[in-house]
């Protein structure tokens, strides 16, 4: 199957007008990221592991941060394209779309 290509500029900030919790940092224009806080150290590693059980099933692995306690920090890029693709965006979605 063939790999997404890289997108334009304006098709990202497009994309980030329909996905508005993430966002594409400055310092690193190849990559989304969306903070999210939770209540308890443990629910921040079941959100993590629902994040975790979705990319597996879109062949598409976000980098997880779990830190504080109860905070995480995903970003989404096309590693292998070298910036961000829509996959990243129908991953972020999907991320979302959790119920947590």
């Amino acid at each position: 199957m063939a790999r997404p290509s890289l997108l334009s500029q304006d098709i990202i900030n497009d994309y980030l007008k329909i996905h508005p919790l993430w966002a594409q940092p400055v310092d690193e224009p190849t990559v989304i990221v969306r903070e999210i806080g939770s209540a308890s150290f443990i629910a921040a590693v079941g959100i993590f592991n629902s994040i975790a059980l979705l990319a597996e099933k879109a062949d598409h692995h976000p980098d997880i941060l779990l830190y504080g306690w109860n905070k995480l920090r995903i970003t989404l890029s096309t590693h292998d394209q070298g910036g961000l693709t829509e996959l990243d965006f129908k991953v972020a979605g999907q991320i979302d779309g959790l119920n947590f």
